[in-house]
């Protein structure tokens, strides 16, 4: 029966140590470079055996290699904790790393709210306009205000019924446009617009409409897992898919993943978490990280900086068309 050992390329009789394994990577890394090859030679960290580029990396670590899943399954037990500690660091890199800024408006091109209310999604043409754009009046070449009862981008008529909207949608849908599949998810999930509640097939679009970009998918599969509906209470799965989101740009979710660190106790990472919100633009995150310098849980340099970077946000979306929108209009209020 083949050992794990026996199995390797070089037929090494024992496993080496790890400071075996340092020293016979030292070695090869130092003859490669004498000789002017390739330095990125490595050796199995279970049996020494030298490979060039075919050793496989630790999948959650990266800091080890072996050349075959028995070397990896028998050094296992002495590289669990350090292979553990690395791969939370790796994923506390990605979690923490800052998301790219929210697209502009196709029409103002000024940075489009994190709010949802401060946007319109449409159906004929699939962008993103903001509120300011979707509602601004039109006039024509005397200066006379005419009918605006078109989509701003293409204009294409706005649709007069329900049955239009749904009929437009589906074809986005068709399209595989993630924002038109999550809102059929929403569709499914709250009954409406004709269709028949399934917390079954709700779940499937909005993962289909996450795996297509559109963070906030992510956000409605981690709320059902969190009050289990349609599904079993998960809190672990919830803050795995509001950590999908959050990577993804998505505010929400980032505050909810700083609520959550908060109920364990963990004030450092939350506050790190509502940082990156209030960057977006998220008022919610602000008003926790005042709570926290209440608390004595965050510094005044901190609340301070939350400020800025809150106002600095504000100052990247705000125009006088969406203010003055917003001023008429509850439904269209975007900070």
């Amino acid at each position: 029966m083949s050992t794990p050992d026996s199995s390797c390329k070089d037929g090494m009789a024992s496993k080496l140590s790890s400071d075996d394994v340092c020293e016979v990577m030292g070695k090869l890394s130092t003859a490669d470079n004498k000789d002017g090859n390739d330095a990125s030679v490595s050796v199995c960290a279970n049996c020494g055996s030298k490979e060039v580029n075919s050793l496989k990396s630790c999948t959650a670590c990266k800091m080890v290699k072996y050349c075959n899943r028995d070397c990896q399954i028998a050094h296992r037990p002495q590289h669990k904790k350090e292979c553990r500690k690395r791969a939370a660091e790796l994923h506390d890199e990605k979690l923490f790393k800052l998301p790219p800024p929210d697209e502009d408006c196709p029409i103002c091109f000024v940075r489009l709210p994190s709010l949802k209310t401060g946007w319109r999604y449409m159906t004929c043409c699939g962008k993103r306009i903001c509120s300011g754009c979707a509602y601004a009046p039109l006039y024509d070449n005397q200066g006379n205000e005419v009918d605006n009862e078109k989509c701003a981008f293409c204009r294409v008529p706005t649709p007069s019924s329900h049955e239009e909207i749904i009929k437009r949608r589906m074809k986005r849908v068709a399209s595989s446009d993630p924002i038109a599949i999550h809102n059929l998810g929403c569709h499914y999930r709250d009954g409406e617009y004709g269709f028949a509640q399934n917390y079954t097939k709700a779940p499937e679009l909005f993962l289909r409409a996450g795996e297509l970009g559109h963070s906030e998918a992510y956000v409605c599969i981690g709320y059902a897992y969190d009050i289990g509906r349609g599904v079993d209470v998960d809190k672990k799965k919830a803050v795995y898919y509001n950590e999908l989101a959050a990577i993804r740009g998505s505010v929400l979710a980032r505050h909810n993943l700083g609520l959550e660190e908060e109920r364990v106790g963990n004030m450092d990472r939350a506050l790190k978490h509502y940082m990156i919100a209030v960057g977006g633009g998220y008022a919610d995150s602000l008003d926790r990280i005042k709570e926290l310098y209440s608390d004595e849980y965050a510094t005044k340099e901190e609340y301070k900086n939350a400020l800025q970077l809150y106002q600095a946000c504000v100052d990247g979306i705000k125009s006088k068309q969406r203010d003055k929108v917003a001023a008429s209009r509850d439904d269209c209020i975007y900070l």
